[in-house]
C-alpha cells in the first residue's frame, strides 16, 4: 500500500510536469523549425513505456518480494532519515549506473536496452522510449541496497524518483549547465549517451550523477566540433511494433546459426556488443582505437 501510494503521488506530481515542458518543447521545436519530434517517433516512444509500464506493474510484487526478502538479512541500517534519504539516492544511483553499464557492454542485455537508444531522434518523449524487458532483472541490483538496511518501498521508490530526472535530461533545448556539468548528469552529457558517433559510444552511464563515469573511465563531454548523431551505429529504420524490441534478438540469432566456436557462440551472447569472430564487425573499444590512430 505504501508503494502504490508513494507511486500514486509521484504520477500526480509529475504528470502536470511532463505535459508543461513536453509541451513547451514541442511548441519550441515548432516555431524555430527544429523538427525535434515526430508524430512516428512520439507515438513508438508511447508505446514502448507502456509495454514496459505493464510488465514492471505484473512483477512489482515479486520485486518487492525479493527485496524485502534479503532486507531481512541487512548487516547495519541508517536510523536517522536526514542521513538514510541522502545515502540511499546515492548508493541507488551508483548501482544503477553498473547496471547500465553491463547493458551496454553484454550483448544479451543490450538486446534488451538497444530499444531506447534506436531512436534518431532526441526529446523528451525519447526518456520514455524504455528498456521493455529490463523489470525483469533490474531489481537484483538493488540487492545489495537491501543488504545495506534499506526498505524494498524505498528503494523502488527512489528508482522512480531518479526516473523523473532522467527523463527531463533527454533533450536538446538545454545546452551547457556551468559547474553542474561536474557531479550531476545533464542533457549536455546525456545527449553525448545517445550518440552513435564513436567518440560517443558507451559513454555517460549515470542517471543523476556522472561522478561515477569520472570514476571507472566512462565519461565523455558533448566536443563542439562532433557533433552528436543520435540513434545506432546500424539504425533499424523502422517503427515497426516488433522490429522495436526484438530486433538485436534476431541478430544474436542469426549470429548463433553461424559456423563457429562454441567460445565464439557464447561471446555472440555475453561479450560486447559489435564483436565477431571473424572481424567482420567491431565494438565500440575496437572502433574507438581505430579512430584514435587515425588522429
Amino acid at each position: 500500500m505504501i508503494t502504490e501510494f508513494r507511486e500514486a503521488l509521484l504520477i500526480e506530481i509529475t504528470t502536470p510536469i511532463y505535459a508543461i515542458v513536453i509541451g513547451a518543447e514541442i511548441l519550441f521545436s515548432y516555431f524555430h523549425q527544429k523538427h525535434y519530434y515526430s508524430v512516428k517517433g512520439t507515438l513508438a516512444n508511447v508505446y514502448l513505456t507502456t509495454l514496459n509500464l505493464s510488465l514492471d506493474i505484473l512483477i512489482r510484487a515479486t520485486c518487492l518480494l525479493v527485496l524485502t526478502y534479503f532486507y531481512t538479512f541487512k548487516f547495519t541500517e541508517i536510523v536517522n532519515p536526514y542521513i538514510y534519504w541522502p545515502v540511499l539516492l546515492i548508493t541507488q544511483d551508483f548501482m544503477f549506473y553498473w547496471l547500465h553499464r553491463v547493458d551496454h557492454y553484454c550483448r544479451v542485455f543490450w538486446a534488451v536496452h538497444v530499444t531506447h537508444h534506436s531512436s534518431e531522434e532526441f526529446n523528451l518523449t525519447v526518456g520514455f522510449r524504455s528498456s521493455v524487458f529490463q523489470p525483469l532483472y533490474r531489481f537484483i541490483y538493488f540487492i545489495p541496497l537491501a543488504l545495506l538496511g534499506f526498505r524494498g518501498v524505498d528503494i523502488m521508490f527512489i528508482y522512480s524518483a531518479t526516473q523523473i530526472y532522467g527523463i527531463l535530461i533527454h533533450t536538446k533545448t538545454v545546452k551547457r549547465l556551468g559547474f553542474i556539468e561536474w557531479f550531476m548528469s545533464t542533457p549536455s552529457h546525456h545527449r553525448v549517451h545517445h550518440g552513435s558517433n564513436v567518440r560517443y559510444l558507451d559513454k555517460n552511464m549515470g542517471m543523476v550523477f556522472i561522478i561515477w563515469d569520472r570514476m571507472f573511465g566512462t565519461f565523455q563531454p558533448e566536443e563542439e566540433n562532433d557533433a552528436v548523431v543520435y540513434g545506432l551505429t546500424e539504425n533499424i529504420k523502422t517503427h515497426n511494433p516488433v522490429k522495436m524490441v526484438f530486433h538485436e534478438w534476431i541478430n544474436i540469432y542469426h549470429d548463433l546459426k553461424k559456423p563457429a566456436s562454441f567460445k565464439a557462440k557464447f561471446m555472440y551472447l555475453f561479450g560486447p556488443p559489435g564483436w565477431s569472430h571473424d572481424g567482420s564487425k567491431k565494438t565500440s573499444r575496437q572502433l574507438r582505437k581505430e579512430m584514435m590512430n587515425k588522429e
